[in-house]
């Protein structure tokens, strides 16, 4: 399965969703937190983020006051004058980019502030944490557009863990 479970993912995944939705929520929890960083790794080792870039072409993290701080300072910026730069604020009242695709995105997909990028940034997809069950609609909303995300949910749901 796991030469073909790539292929046409984008469409196996929105095809799945209600799957995904019963499995999250029926999980094992601690064997799912067992088995998430063997299955993380094997994701990554076969998925090229460079070649993606979905994330930060879609989608914002969310700025926390951490991150603005070590941003604004790594551009020579006033925190004031990076968050009316390059952030707005959303619904939940966090710092979110104010436009797409993210403006430290550049050629090849490469971040232009990768070693000070948003914790969010860092972190993302959660498919290491418990953040794949706590969140579990944020693991269904990033597998419609992450293959590491789908990749992860597909093992899981596969082995029945």
């Amino acid at each position: 399965m796991s030469n073909n479970l790539l292929t046409n993912w984008e469409k196996k995944s929105g095809e799945r969703q209600k799957e995904y939705k019963r499995f999250l929520h029926r999980a094992n929890k601690n064997k799912v937190l067992k088995r998430l960083p063997a299955l993380n790794e094997e994701a990554f080792s076969k998925i090229d983020c460079l070649q993606c870039a979905n994330c930060c072409k879609n989608y914002s993290p969310r700025f926390k006051t951490p991150d603005i701080k070590r941003i604004s300072k790594h551009l020579k910026m006033r925190e004031s004058d990076f968050i009316d730069t390059y952030l707005g604020v959303d619904d939940d009242g966090d710092f979110v980019l104010k436009s797409l695709p993210c403006p430290f995105l550049g050629e090849n997909n490469f971040c232009s502030i990768y070693e000070q990028r948003p914790s969010d940034c860092r972190r993302f997809p959660y498919t290491d944490e418990d953040v794949i069950l706590k969140r579990q609609a944020l693991t269904l909303k990033n597998s419609t557009f992450c293959p590491i995300t789908y990749y992860v949910l597909e093992k899981m749901v596969e082995k029945k863990i």
